[in-house]
């Protein structure tokens, strides 16, 4: 059956409904669900839970049955393909099949290897009438919110987003290091939003030590903490720090073996792990090797804020997907750069961003550059 407005609004309905997935169902992937009945009235309505709790469709047919109303029959529209392995919980296509709908509406396919597209399959072998979405607005809007779930799945490795806020001028500090406040309220406030999407939290150990910041989410509600990560090559921070005195796990990731340091971390409740460069002699942490590791541990988003250095090396290894840049209607004259980039002897040598998004937030502009090439495992 050819998709029909209906059939757009409906998923464009359920991609929203699973906006409530961001910071609770990882390393999950984010998915809601709507569900007609027979005579296509609304039934019920659900997004993805907490990893081992209900998924979107489970949640809709359970809304659909606290209400009374039967979906056999009916059509259900899905952000994401559903699954059809039995994994922390049982397949989601087998409970559409049992619940009797007529159809099934997916806006893409899901890349796990358990599933891509065997959740289609089996529901068609049911009896299902199953419709793909198409190139366009519905797949876009479904790619773009499990990006991370995306790129962990086909790239082995999360979406890394680099935040930061500078001037007009691009000076995200003044020369002694002062930066609060550069953006305004409704920017910080934004950027906590972009921190709740994330599995971890990305610094270096010169913005715990200049700023002694919290890394947390705030200022906006979540369901939970991310992970907070610090590179730090030779566990130098301090286990006062306040980043350790607010709730949630800390990894301190660093590059010499310091017994006393590491012991003294992990008794202030950090966790630790060694990662040395050996192509640095030694001397720093394996940037890709901790990449690496997050993403073996569920991290689908990386969101890194961190100082000059460490965002030169993360753009030297070229893992960074994406710049969120918050700017300011201000100009600072000298002061701290984004980030601490040699000088290119061509200009055929810079890296080729494309814009994503730009627009206001508040009385600071947004900008969203995106490496070109980063997302071309996204197939529209």
């Amino acid at each position: 059956m050819p998709m029909s407005d209906t059939d757009l609004a409906r998923l464009l309905r359920a991609i929203d409904l699973a906006d409530g997935s961001i910071g609770l169902s990882d390393p999950n992937p984010r998915v809601g669900c709507v569900m007609h009945d027979a005579a296509g009235q609304l039934a019920g309505e659900g997004f993805t839970q907490q990893a081992g709790g209900p998924h979107a469709e489970v949640m809709a047919l359970r809304d659909a049955a606290q209400a009374g109303r039967s979906v056999a029959g009916g059509t259900a529209w899905v952000s994401l393909e559903p699954c059809a392995h039995h994994g922390r919980t049982p397949p989601c296509a087998d409970a559409l099949i049992a619940a009797g709908l007529a159809r099934v509406v997916v806006a893409t396919t899901d890349p796990f290897a358990q599933v891509a597209g065997r959740g289609i399959e089996r529901l068609r072998a049911a009896g299902v009438v199953v419709d793909l979405a198409g190139p366009g607005p519905a797949r876009r809007a479904a790619h773009e919110l499990n990006i991370g779930f995306f790129s962990r799945v086909l790239r082995q490795r999360p979406w890394v987003r680099l935040k930061a806020a500078a001037s007009l001028d691009g000076r995200t500090a003044l020369p002694d290091g002062t930066s609060q406040w550069i953006t305004g309220e409704a920017a910080r406030r934004d950027g906590h939003a972009w921190r709740r999407r994330a599995g971890a939290l990305l610094t270096g150990i010169g913005t715990v030590q200049q700023d002694d910041p919290q890394l947390d989410v705030r200022l906006v509600a979540t369901h939970c903490q991310p992970l907070r990560v610090v590179v730090d090559s030779n566990f130098s921070m301090s286990p006062r720090a306040r980043m350790l005195q607010t709730p949630g796990r800390v990894l301190v990731v660093g590059a010499h073996h310091r017994p006393e340091p590491m012991a003294a971390l992990r008794a202030a409740g950090a966790e630790v792990l060694l990662l040395p460069d050996a192509g640095a002699a030694h001397r720093r942490v394996d940037l890709p090797a901790l990449i690496d590791r997050l993403s073996a541990d569920g991290v689908n988003e990386l969101h890194v804020e961190a100082g000059a250095t460490l965002n030169a090396a993360m753009l030297a290894t070229g893992l960074v997907d994406e710049l969120l840049l918050y700017v300011a209607p201000m100009l600072l004259g000298p002061g701290r750069d984004i980030a601490a980039l040699p000088t290119l002897p061509t200009l055929a040598m810079s890296t080729p961003l494309r814009f994503e998004d730009v627009q206001p937030v508040g009385d600071d502009l947004r900008i969203r550059a995106r490496r070109v090439g980063a997302d071309a495992f996204l197939r529209d």
